[in-house]
């Protein structure tokens, strides 16, 4: 799993800085606030977090209010408040302590990473093909969608197989009413524990390579 830290930040909402969660009111939106004023072209390595507000605190007591009554809040209830109890400088950072905690609580057996250490700067398809170089790698697992821009004869020609694979978001008993689909992970992991990964893996499959 290769981590593009090294791309342009998002100028839009992105998934970088926030994520989406479930409470007595639907849908929960908890965004980390960074400073984007004259940095619209930095990298997501380069993104600050902007601690001019509690924004920890606030993030905290959403989470407690909506998942105290989750079946393994008590697990992972320590990590979270760990996470916010820290004054975090670099998003990055921030994100891979979480992806760090992730990949143990969903036994994630593979490492992650980070584009930059691997110094690669082309573009497209080619950066894709190189990273497979640089790693050793004979095939590139990507979402079906994704066909749709891939020069696939570029991969061909690199000797690297494309394999394509559709996922379907595991349905399973969450709190606070009718279910909602691509929730943070988090929100499984409060509620269905040590099955999160059986889930997960169930929910995808190949379609072609």
């Amino acid at each position: 799993m290769v981590l593009l830290d090294d791309v342009q930040f998002p100028l839009g909402g992105s998934w970088v800085n926030r994520n989406r969660f479930k409470n007595d009111q639907g849908e929960l939106w908890l965004t980390v606030p960074v400073w984007k004023r004259g940095r619209s072209l930095q990298r997501i390595d380069q993104v600050e977090i902007c601690n001019e507000e509690n924004w920890q605190k606030k993030h905290l007591l959403s989470l407690t209010h909506a998942y105290s009554n989750a079946p393994y809040w008590d697990e992972h209830s320590e990590f979270c408040r760990g996470i916010y109890g820290k004054l975090w400088q670099d998003l990055l950072e921030l994100n891979l302590e979480i992806l760090d905690y992730l990949w143990t609580a969903l036994s994630i057996g593979q490492p992650f990473v980070r584009n930059s250490s691997l110094a690669i700067d082309s573009k497209g398809s080619q950066r894709l093909v190189d990273i497979c170089k640089a790693l050793g790698a004979r095939r590139y697992l990507t979402i079906a969608s994704s066909h749709k821009y891939l020069d696939e004869d570029l991969f061909q020609k690199s000797g690297i197989q494309l394999i394509y694979y559709k996922y379907e978001p595991p349905v399973y008993p969450q709190l606070w009413g009718d279910f909602i689909a691509n929730l943070s992970v988090l929100d499984l992991l409060l509620i269905c524990g040590p099955k999160s990964s059986g889930l997960i893996q169930q929910a995808g499959w190949l379609v072609r390579s």
